[in-house]
């Protein structure tokens, strides 16, 4: 779907992520998450000076590099992300397609991001502390080789 247009930008606190294949039944898994954070592409410069020329220094671009996507949740007792990295821990690594679809206030997709080839890199267990009165959180760490926006070519 490609993206919607308004004037007023959309909240950043209303996303729901998607990855295909890696439940048990081969289904891809959704799930609501307080944080999304790395959708982020970069194509840094290679710089280069050929002998004939004056101090200039010329810039070629270079390989894009994707920043990994990290996810945080609260504990549910839902382990199917823990099994991916179980998976992956096992040297038998799934590489997946997945997405983080923004939604509007009335739960409409205006946006989605889709990434490509991604697999669990980290996960990142809750603190526990009996002092404090805080939800116990969890961290999912995918990397992957592709980001795009949906409806764009």
């Amino acid at each position: 779907m490609p993206p919607t247009f308004r004037e007023d930008p959309y909240a950043g606190y209303n996303f729901q992520v998607t990855i295909t294949g890696i439940s048990d039944d081969g289904t891809q898994v959704s799930g609501s998450f307080a944080e999304a954070q790395g959708l982020e592409v970069e194509v840094p410069p290679i710089e280069y000076r050929n002998g004939s020329e004056d101090i200039t220094v010329r810039k070629v671009p270079g390989l894009k590099k994707f920043t990994n996507i990290t996810l945080k949740k609260g504990v549910t007792g839902d382990i199917a992300f823990w099994n991916w990295i179980v998976e992956a821990m096992k040297g038998q690594v799934n590489r997946t397609d997945g997405s983080i679809t923004l939604h509007d206030e009335n739960q409409i997709e205006v946006m989605r991001w889709n990434f490509t080839r991604g697999w669990p890199c980290k996960w990142t267990g809750p603190g526990l502390n009996a002092a404090n009165n805080e939800i116990a959180m969890e961290t999912l760490e995918i990397c992957h080789e592709g980001l795009e926006i949906d409806g764009q070519a």
